[in-house]
């Protein structure tokens, strides 16, 4: 039986992997439920490990696997969502359900982008990757190599495929490729902080970045990672 404090962290865990494909930051999880300190979190952690609810994923800081859900989680979730099955109009007009696809789509890697200082704006393409259209969803998407270690609370770490949307508009919260005056080019956390945005790291060493609004141009929005193991 969990505590309702530590339902929420795993449900925020779950919900957070599940949309971004990485586990969400200390500071993210503090904020979420409205903690004075690092430290409760901590405390969480723990006891929905120990519960065998989560895990530790090794050589890779903070970040975390869910295992299994509260079975009034998983009840409720079955009861109250169905799967989502679009409607596809044909062209005899009648509409039919889309069975789920395991096709492949050629993503271009356009070259390195920096998690930690920022290094020259994305230019060509360097190579080409297939990566499972489950992952990716409408619209144009690309990839980029992290080199840096800014983002390793966040689960991305120096060497990984970060697979990016093509969008220019992303939300206060949302990992996103920002290029810094018109040169450079980062992957950061981004905040909408009044009339400045922030570019935070997740890693302690490195300092958030505050910018006005005419500085930072959203060249996409982080939706899955790829490692490779050599």
């Amino acid at each position: 039986m969990l505590t309702r404090k530590q339902h929420e962290l795993l449900m925020f865990i779950h919900e957070r992997i599940k949309e971004t494909g990485v586990s969400p930051s200390f500071d993210e999880m503090k904020e979420a439920l409205d903690l004075a300190s690092k430290s409760g979190i901590h405390r969480l952690i723990t006891a929905l490990e120990e519960r065998g609810f989560i895990r530790r994923l090794a050589h890779r800081a903070r970040a975390l696997e869910v295992i299994k859900l509260p079975e009034q989680a998983t009840t409720a979730q079955t009861r109250g969502r169905q799967p989502f099955r679009p409607d596809v109009i044909q062209g005899g007009g009648r509409p039919m359900t889309t069975e789920p696809a395991n096709d492949i789509r050629e993503l271009s890697l356009m070259g390195k982008i920096a998690a930690g200082t920022p290094i020259a704006a994305i230019e060509h393409e360097t190579a080409r990757y297939p990566v499972p259209e489950a992952m990716l969803g409408a619209g144009e998407h690309y990839m980029l190599e992290i080199e840096g270690d800014s983002m390793i609370e966040a689960g991305i770490l120096n060497g990984d495929l970060v697979v990016i949307k093509s969008t220019d508009t992303a939300t206060s919260g949302d990992i996103v490729v920002a290029l810094v005056e018109g040169e450079e080019a980062t992957l950061k956390r981004l905040r909408k902080k009044g009339g400045s945005i922030a570019l935070e790291p997740a890693n302690r060493n490195y300092e958030t970045r505050i910018f006005g609004p005419d500085q930072v141009e959203v060249q996409g929005k982080l939706v899955g990672l790829i490692r490779r193991y050599h």
